[in-house]
């Protein structure tokens, strides 16, 4: 077995040591101290097994709970919600609305913060799921600050952790892992993007980069991608760290284009940070690169279907909100639950058809997308 409870864990991580994020490039791989998604089940065929269980599953229709609960279970989510991208909204609803349909009794308190901004929040909010001994918490992880919070968590007898939005195991944390990873895979995500320039550009290009904020996501994202073009036909003509916010990405691609008005693209590694690179080149007529989205959340749609986006990789939205709530359903009923899980991705483009992009949406947000359209 790879993964250890939780009470096992506080020892484990008396010996672990942090990291700070590095930009150095890996032999097979920019993310330093993770293991690839990819990586990590060739590495454990017996996690691949189960990984693809859970697919097999999130794509059925849900099979109530097997056991009696002699009471709800406790749940804690704390998202990153203050943004234009509604990939957590409609992952929160996905899983409250498989929760209902599995059957399983839960209370659960969310919290919205802003995003590498609400640190303080944060952390009162993981030791609050800890004093009021939540069985199961939510969570990212984004920066080292994201990491202390997660490492004090995993030496709670009381708490599992699911962590959202990343599917690389941390290294470090050898044996003592959370409950599950679980997300969409930025690097596959952001070689489908790399695939789609290449082609776009055959004969070489000229881009930009705007990278999320100094963390994971920046790498995962960012750096995968410059990997990706690193050869002598795709130039990096200037990169910028954003605040992952719409506004800092408006004012940073003012720079790129002041600098090189000649960009072929611009590489943006969010939903926010795309729509400040559409906003902002409303500035620029005689320079109109092309701009990718991340994520194909609405906002993006309506931005591909407009024709003020070129690309974006889709996510299969409410497979993740749903892969959560039957990873807490296999724990419930004693069953191994696997290490990681990313769900699917669909390249859209302002070539795609308006049916294409409605039966996507249908499959996406099948669970999402009815409760937000009766707000």
């Amino acid at each position: 077995m790879i993964k250890v409870r939780a009470n096992a864990c506080s020892l484990l991580l008396v010996i672990i040591t942090f990291f700070s994020y590095s930009k150095v490039v890996a032999a097979n791989s920019v993310l330093v101290g993770y293991w690839g998604y990819d990586e990590f089940l060739a590495k454990h065929p017996e996690e691949s097994v189960l990984t693809s269980e859970l697919k097999n599953i999130v794509k059925i229709d849900p099979v109530p709970l097997s056991i009696k609960q002699d009471k709800p279970i406790k749940i804690s989510f704390i998202y990153p919600g203050e943004q234009a991208s509604d990939y957590w909204v409609r992952n929160l609803i996905a899983l409250e609305s498989r929760l209902k349909a599995l059957n399983i009794k839960y209370e659960l308190t969310t919290v919205s913060t802003r995003l590498n901004i609400d640190f303080k929040e944060q952390s009162r909010s993981l030791y609050n799921a800890i004093d009021k001994k939540s069985d199961y918490l939510i969570f990212t992880l984004n920066t080292t600050r994201h990491r202390k919070f997660i490492e004090h968590v995993i030496q709670s007898p009381d708490t599992q952790i699911i962590l959202q939005n990343i599917t690389t195991p941390v290294k470090a944390w050898h044996d003592c892992q959370p409950l599950m990873y679980v997300g969409f895979d930025h690097v596959i995500g952001t070689k489908l993007l790399a695939n789609y320039y290449q082609h776009k550009f055959p004969n070489g290009a000229k881009y930009g980069m705007l990278y999320y904020s100094y963390g994971y996501l920046s790498t995962a994202r960012g750096d995968v991608f410059v990997q990706s073009m690193d050869n002598n036909k795709y130039t990096l003509t200037s990169s910028f760290y954003t605040e992952a916010t719409r506004e800092s990405a408006y004012s940073a691609t003012q720079s790129i284009l002041q600098d090189r008005s000649d960009v072929d693209f611009i590489y943006a590694s969010s939903t926010d940070i795309a729509l400040g690179a559409v906003d902002a080149l409303n500035l620029f007529k005689d320079s109109q690169p092309l701009v990718n989205g991340w994520g194909g959340g609405s906002l993006e749609l309506e931005a591909i279907e407009n024709g003020t986006l070129d690309v974006t990789v889709m996510r299969m939205n409410d497979d993740t909100g749903v892969a959560m709530a039957e990873a807490i359903k296999l724990d419930l009923e004693g069953k191994q639950v696997p290490i990681v899980f990313s769900g699917d991705f669909e390249v859209i483009t302002s070539d795609t058809t308006p049916e294409k992009i409605e039966a996507l949406k249908e499959r996406a947000f099948r669970y999402s997308d009815a409760s937000l359209k009766d707000e």
